[in-house]
């Protein structure tokens, strides 16, 4: 969701330094709340890069999140699976290790959009998926680069429970280079696929949620450093050669 007047707040919120700390929290407050509901309206941020606005424009101009839509390949009756923004994963904020305080935020991410198209292929569920969100600049942030940890899923969900069906977890590389307004981020996934459910199950029990995932994406940097870190050899003493005294001599 966009949250109305969140970039100028967070800005006024670099300007004054410590004294704003306390509508700082307050503010934090209501974002934590606020990006699930009204996915689809993007009015607030700045345009994609011209190289990839074209198709993506067009993919979000011709796909949605949750309306019905038919597939392409299959009959009429048979549903592409909606895209939900995971609650609990909808919000994606960044600061130093550590540190939860309001005045230490860098980064906070949001979603804004979520589209998906469903076609058939020989037997499998062929769904491209795409989501488009933004990053906004924290009180100690500034311009540089984010990882934007995106996890897409698609599960079977009944009353009875939720069974993963495919999972993928997409680093997004983000350049922010302004501090005054959002940076946005878009991703479309391509080949999201699985096989067509039984008769038994209806495609209608079927949902693709879509979140950020910060703790797989510190597993992986935690798992590259034990990669990249240089083992120590061990180092082996060497016998010292034997050395033989020569007997004292008597003249």
């Amino acid at each position: 969701m966009v949250c109305g007047g969140t970039a100028g707040n967070l800005r006024r919120m670099r300007l004054g330094g410590r004294a704003a700390a306390a509508a700082a929290v307050t503010l934090l407050a209501l974002l934590g709340g606020c990006s699930t509901h009204n996915v689809g309206s993007a009015s607030d941020v700045s345009a994609v890069p011209s190289s990839s606005s074209w198709s993506i424009s067009r993919f979000f101009s011709g796909a949605s999140a949750k309306s019905p839509q038919t597939v392409a390949g299959a009959s009429a009756d048979m549903s592409c699976p909606s895209v939900q923004i995971r609650q609990g994963a909808s919000t994606l904020t960044i600061a130093p290790p550590g540190q939860n305080s309001a005045m230490s935020l860098k980064y906070q991410g949001s979603f804004l959009r979520a589209a998906r198209q469903c076609t058939v292929v020989g037997g499998n569920m062929v769904m491209k998926i795409g989501v488009e969100g933004r990053i906004i600049v924290g009180p100690a942030g500034g311009p540089g680069e984010v990882d934007v940890p995106l996890r897409i899923a698609i599960v079977h969900e009944t009353p009875a429970g939720t069974t993963p069906i495919v999972t993928k977890f997409i680093p997004i590389p983000v350049a922010v280079t302004s501090t005054d307004r959002p940076t946005p981020f878009s991703h479309i996934e391509e080949t999201m696929s699985f096989p067509l459910p039984t008769s038994a199950v209806t495609l209608d029990d079927y949902k693709v949620y879509v979140g950020f995932d910060p703790l797989t994406a510190e597993m992986s940097k935690q798992k590259a450093k034990h990669t990249l870190r240089p083992r120590r050899r061990l180092q082996t003493k060497r016998p010292s050669k034997a050395t033989t005294k020569r007997p004292a001599s008597t003249d």
